[in-house]
């Protein structure tokens, strides 16, 4: 795929989301104007002032009239006003991001320094007792969900061992059980493929070349066996941490962070559409970033994949 059809395709993914989460406002069960009044103290609304309030958020337009001027404000950086804080929610999202990046970054350190190399050492120790353990560890974490991961983790690490808060925010130790339950299963994930990519190119004509001319193992795996298993793995991180992003929804309720993904589920239970909107058209943002990221990622490993798609 081209640089252009690959921008094009990022347009239509980003156009599809705008769609998307614009009529998650349209069709959510409520009316949005009796939301605002509510918010700002009116318990029961008269038909006129609904009606006002109707007329100022532009409900009365047609549909793609509201979605063409709901637009406009979202290229300008506008998403709305949020109906719980009366916040700008661009502005609730930027000074929450910091938090869910944290998190997210922190969970996928841990994936990739714990699920990398122990997929490379179950690979060099191929239907051995560890290659065993390793693969029952894949199946048990890639199974559990993460909810639990978070409950047995409080249970064993705040309340048994006292080593961890429970919950809160404002300490490095606050991000540590967080981090790891949000990035077990990917970590899991990481070994599967690590082994998986490691043992396919180990049985690779080439290899057994670089062996026979007397290769060091450490030089033979760091510059023929884990550059070409980086490849798919790449793939999988940038995928995974879109995905964390999204799935760090779970971490924060739990272990209460103040994050844009808890910011999101406080928005649903209060039917608050403006954060709703805002979270669904970020996280697509986030998705069409790091698959740019990935992109860029190939051509710096393995130039001639650039190269190819210049000929084109």
């Amino acid at each position: 795929m081209t640089g252009r059809q690959k921008l094009i395709g990022s347009i239509c993914t980003l156009l599809g989301s705008s769609l998307l989460a614009f009529f998650l406002g349209v069709i959510a069960p409520g009316d949005p104007a009796l939301e605002v009044l509510s918010m700002n103290g009116m318990s029961e609304p008269t038909e006129a002032e609904l009606a006002a309030k109707r007329e100022e958020l532009g409900l009365n337009l047609p549909i793609w009239k509201q979605y063409m001027h709901w637009l406009g404000m979202v290229l300008q950086g506008d998403l709305g006003v949020s109906y719980i804080t009366q916040q700008s929610v661009s502005v609730e999202l930027i000074q929450r991001l910091p938090i869910t990046l944290s998190l997210a970054c922190g969970a996928l350190v841990f994936a990739s320094g714990f699920g990398i190399p122990s997929g490379i050492i179950l690979a060099m120790f191929h239907n051995r007792w560890i290659d065993y353990i390793g693969r029952v560890w894949i199946t048990v974490w890639t199974a559990l969900p993460s909810f639990l991961n978070a409950i047995l983790f409080i249970i064993v690490f705040s309340e048994i061992l006292h080593w961890l808060p429970t919950s809160g925010y404002g300490t490095w130790q606050h991000f540590i059980m967080p981090s790891i339950v949000l990035g077990l299963g990917t970590s899991a994930v990481l070994m599967r493929l690590t082994r998986a990519a490691v043992l396919d190119i180990l049985h690779q004509p080439y290899i057994a070349t670089a062996k026979a001319k007397g290769i060091h193992t450490f030089v033979l795996m760091l510059r023929h066996v884990l550059l070409n298993a980086f490849i798919p793995l790449i793939t999988v991180i940038g995928n995974y941490f879109g995905g964390i992003l999204g799935g760090a929804i779970i971490a924060e309720v739990i272990f209460s962070l103040p994050g844009i993904g808890r910011f999101a589920v406080e928005g649903i239970f209060r039917r608050d559409y403006p954060v709703m909107q805002g979270y669904v058209l970020f996280t697509a943002c986030v998705y069409v970033l790091f698959n740019t990221v990935v992109d860029i990622l190939y051509g710096l490993i393995h130039p001639q994949l650039r190269r190819s798609e210049v000929l084109k």
